[in-house]
């Protein structure tokens, strides 16, 4: 089999989505989670997608989505122009090493991984590989995800536009300086995490009062689903939107002392402040 378009690493035919080959190194639920957004976006077509993994426990997936699987690395590199590396942060440094010989010019190379600077990415990959580093979280599974991304010195404007434009079917996608990617781990990945805990609580609250535990949950998901959406369209800060639900005497900011009272706002900024600091740590080690 041939390299594919961009074989001659030329920007023109790596730029045209159309003709984009996508490969994924390690298919687990995030990569899955992406190539269906770019599947149901109609960003790539499946049979232009391929993903590596060691053994078929999470290749069936992608198969039965019309995407081609196999279990050698290298082969990855050879058909694609756009990789997905989406190992285990800890296994990557090896796999790496294992592509290194085959990355070439018209690759582009994008690092999943938490904790992987792209100071190393670009240590282990051969010089000038155009490599960017991709955190994304679990919503991207069901394409409401908020990913971040940062550039390496070999990645220019056209190879940050193209991934920007590919994985707006995923989510809200931007670019950032990197050192923002564990804030973001603390916000975006674990914060994902608080909402469901805040959720929780949402739907107890209502159990408590006297409401079936499926129809509080339900609702609960619903207007936190709500209030993201608005902040979203309208671009309001939340302390505007907030303002805006509280009426005089009323029972919103009767709630909302109780909030105040157990110290809330406090409490979620050091949750944020706690896990992107383990982030850092984590990249240290």
């Amino acid at each position: 089999r041939g390299r594919g378009p961009g074989g001659g690493g030329r920007g023109r035919a790596v730029m045209e989505v159309a003709e984009l080959r996508v490969g994924f190194v390690g298919a687990g639920r995030m990569a899955g989670g992406l190539a269906r957004g770019l599947l149901r976006a109609g960003k790539v077509p499946a049979s232009s997608i391929l993903a590596s993994a060691p053994s078929d426990k999470n290749l069936d997936s992608w198969r039965e989505s019309g995407c081609r699987t196999t279990h050698c690395n290298l082969e990855v590199l050879q058909e694609s122009t756009l990789v997905f590396l989406a190992t285990k942060p800890h296994i990557l440094p090896g796999v790496l090493q294992e592509i290194r010989p085959a990355v070439r010019p018209h690759h582009i190379i994008v690092s999943l991984a938490a904790g992987v600077s792209l100071q190393t990415l670009q240590h282990l990959l051969p010089a000038r590989t155009k490599v960017l580093r991709l955190m994304p979280n679990l919503p991207c599974v069901v394409q409401a995800g908020a990913m971040v991304f940062a550039r390496g010195s070999g990645a220019g404007d056209e190879e940050a536009a193209l991934l920007k434009s590919l994985l707006s079917s995923c989510g809200l996608c931007e670019e950032v300086p990197e050192s923002y990617i564990n804030i973001h781990t603390g916000l975006s990945g674990s914060g994902v995490a608080y909402v469901y805990l805040f959720a929780e609580a949402l739907a107890e609250g209502a159990v408590k009062m006297g409401m079936p535990g499926g129809l509080a949950s339900r609702i609960a998901a619903q207007t936190l689903l709500g209030a993201a959406k608005m902040m979203l369209e309208t671009g309001e800060h939340p302390a505007k939107l907030r303002g805006d639900v509280c009426t005089p005497g009323g029972t919103t900011i009767h709630a909302l002392h109780q909030l105040e009272k157990g110290a809330l706002r406090a409490t979620v900024m050091n949750a944020v402040e706690a896990a992107t600091n383990r982030a850092c740590d984590m990249a240290k080690d």
